[in-house]
Order: C-alpha cells, then structure tokens, then sequence
C-alpha cells in the first residue's frame, strides 16, 4: 500500500479530463496571490498536510526532497488542511511558524483548505476529479502525495505511507524531469 497508481511515461497517454494544475490561482499562508502558471516546465509535488498527525514527520522528509531538487525545475506545494481527525487545527499564520520553527519549512505552503468533501478547494478538485480517472478520489489521510508532470498533469498518487524520500517518489521525480515538454 504505497504508490497508488502511476501513469505510463510517454506524455501521449496520459488523460487529463479538466483543467491543468497549473492554471490556477492559490493563496499562500502568508496571504499572497501565487498563480500555479508559474510553475509551467517544473515537476511538483502536492501534499495534503497536518501539525498533528502521525505523518507530520514527513515535512522533513519533504524539506529535503525539496532542497535535493529545487535546482532541477522541481518544487513541493504543501496544503494544510484539518479534514481529517481535527489535526490542522491552526491558523495559516501558526501553520507557517510550526512549519518553519520545527522543520525549516521552505517550499511554498498554501492557505488552509478543505481536500475531500464538497467544500474541498480548486487544486485538489483538479487533482482528484479532473486529473486521470485512476488518481480521481478524495485523499484518504494526510499526508497523500500528488506527482504533477511539466505540463501540470497528475502523473502518480502516493499514500501517506510512502515516505517522501523513497525510491517510488524519486524515481519518479527524475523520469519527470528528463521528460521533453
């Protein structure tokens, strides 16, 4: 129970039914417009996130994943949320500093929102209803992991059980990269 699914790696056959993840307008924790066409030619990682959840060791797993890569047009997007078991239950403002202050946070973390449900906010809707069938539904826990290509198409999901820092997640990574837009 780790790499949930995966697609091939020739772009042609991956099936994006909605819009691309990078066509959207987010709001960080500190407030700021990001617009996601900034990240058009990088490689992403997207990752629901809690303070307090038994995986809330992976932001460290994912600092370093992020610090290892950020030079080679990759980044880690992290979106806090509370939907499940009350784990996040902060301001975005106490988010950024339990982020920072315990774990060097400093990929680009966005505003607390819902993942799953009918209140679930834009980017994960593109990532679990409009991306390829087989990464559609709601995350089942924090911590799940989105791999989202050059063009901003989902290319694999993890589960909270895969460390940040796994052969899956960096093999994946650097097939990503070395592919042409």
């Amino acid at each position: 129970m780790g790499l949930l699914s995966t697609t091939s790696s020739a772009s042609d056959d991956v099936k994006q039914s909605g819009k691309s993840f990078y066509e959207l307008e987010l709001t960080t924790l500190s407030g700021q417009t990001f617009n996601t066409n900034t990240l058009k030619g990088k490689v992403s990682l997207v990752v629901n996130t809690a303070s307090k959840c038994g995986f809330t060791g992976q932001y460290d797993g994912l600092e370093k994943l992020y610090d290892s890569y950020k030079d080679k047009n990759f980044t880690v997007l992290g979106f806090p949320s509370n939907d499940f078991g009350a784990q996040e239950p902060g301001s975005d403002t106490e988010i950024s500093d339990f982020c920072r202050l315990n774990y060097g946070v400093s990929f680009p973390m966005f505003s607390k929102g819902a993942v799953k449900g009918n209140s679930k906010q834009e980017a994960y809707k593109v990532l679990t209803e409009e991306s390829d069938k087989k990464f559609n539904g709601d995350p089942g826990w924090n911590f799940v992991k989105f791999l989202v290509d050059k063009k901003g198409v989902v290319r694999a999901r993890f589960s909270s059980m895969v460390s940040p820092d796994s052969s899956s997640i960096k093999d994946m990574i650097d097939e990503l990269l070395a592919e042409q837009l």
